[in-house]
């Protein structure tokens, strides 16, 4: 993909879902959930073209900016993620208790998109689908969860099975990108997939390691507080795309991710961005693409990802970016009323019900039979 053509179109396959989070079998929080859903608020922020294609049923009470396909005997995809006061992070469970239907190669656009992301949750995107979004797709980035997660047929834990046996590692070849974290990449066998596809492996406050056949790149942190994990990846991935489809070097891109993955983590819930932190973000972009000689594209079947001289430049600048957001919100809040929030009343911030702070998430919710 060159500079100055067309706006890149972008193709989000994966279902929305409704999340609630339990601490000692007392509901703490609920709130829009699915990687759809933050992936499609990043791309947005970022003035983005996307559509998305996502499933959910009569009970789906959000607002959201792409709707959903309404499926009238189904029910919303729902997820409860248990935690417990008493033990440690390793057992705490997320359990899926319900899916909604499958997202079939005839649900998709019969448009053609230059980036594709393959992102379920709750294994709605079948290996007929992925084939289907990689015949119409320029470059397919894939969450590796869309393909390893596993559901236990009583209760609904969730675990990971290694993906050569997953039933999609015949497709490998032809993805671009796949995105796994610490913790999947174990089910993954890194080694043998970067010589296959680019493998992007994010590792939390440790930022994220780009793998391509002939080399790897490791991509630096934003320090944040972490207040909660969900959706972290997923948005990193959606920085990850914006910042490729802005024409941007793999690592400056993988960079661009880490930034939206440390915003994430400090809101409750679905992020809410700040507009002028966007627009700070969007002005860095463009001075990278204008400047930017066309690393991140394909050579002789291979994926150039070597750093930009002014990586660092780039870095400083998205610090300096997130600073002066966070330090502009503090001077607001401090010339705003104080609000008293009843601690469980379910309220609701532009339409989507509010997570409530709480201390469960403070690390990633970790599935079931995941082993490091």
């Amino acid at each position: 993909m060159k500079q100055n053509q067309v706006p890149v179109s972008c193709l989000i396959v994966g279902n929305y879902c409704h999340d609630v989070l339990k601490k000692d079998d007392v509901v703490l929080a609920e709130s829009l959930g699915g990687a759809a859903s933050f992936i499609s608020a990043v791309l947005d922020g970022l003035s983005v073209p996307s559509t998305v294609i996502s499933k959910v049923g009569t009970d789906f009470s959000y607002s959201v900016t792409h709707p959903p396909l309404l499926i009238p005997s189904a029910q919303t995809t729902l997820f409860h993620a248990h935690f417990s006061s008493q033990i440690r992070r390793h057992d705490r469970l997320l359990k899926r208790i319900h899916a909604c239907d499958p997202i079939t190669p005839s649900d998709l656009p019969i448009s053609r998109f230059h980036f594709g992301l393959a992102v379920g949750v709750a294994g709605e995107i079948t290996p007929e689908t992925l084939e289907k979004m990689l015949d119409k797709c320029d470059v397919v980035f894939v969450d590796v969860q869309s393909l390893i997660r596993v559901f236990d047929p009583i209760d609904g834990t969730v675990g990971l099975v290694p993906l050569k046996d997953s039933g999609f590692y015949h497709l490998l070849p032809r993805i671009g990108f796949l995105k796994a974290s610490a913790d999947e990449a174990p089910y993954v066998d890194v080694e043998d997939a970067r010589k296959k596809c680019c493998v992007v492996v994010t590792n939390g406050k440790e930022g994220c390691t780009v793998y391509g056949s002939d080399g790897e790149q490791r991509i630096a942190p934003f320090p944040t507080v972490q207040v909660d994990p969900t959706g972290a990846g997923d948005s990193f991935l959606g920085g990850l795309v914006a910042g490729l489809s802005n024409g941007l070097a793999v690592p400056d891109a993988a960079l661009l991710g880490n930034f939206f993955g440390s915003l994430t983590v400090g809101e409750m819930g679905l992020p809410q961005f700040d507009s002028r932190l966007l627009q700070a973000v969007k002005d860095e972009v463009q001075k990278k693409r204008l400047q930017f000689a066309g690393s991140h594209e394909w050579q002789n079947g291979k994926l150039i990802f070597m750093k930009p001289l002014d990586h660092e430049d780039f870095l400083t600048a998205l610090t300096e970016a997130k600073t002066k957001a966070s330090m502009g919100l503090t001077k607001e809040c401090q010339t705003e009323s104080p609000i008293e929030v009843e601690p469980r009343d379910h309220q609701t911030c532009n339409g989507q019900p509010k997570l409530f702070p709480c201390s469960v998430c403070e690390e990633p919710i970790k599935p079931s039979g995941c082993t490091l």
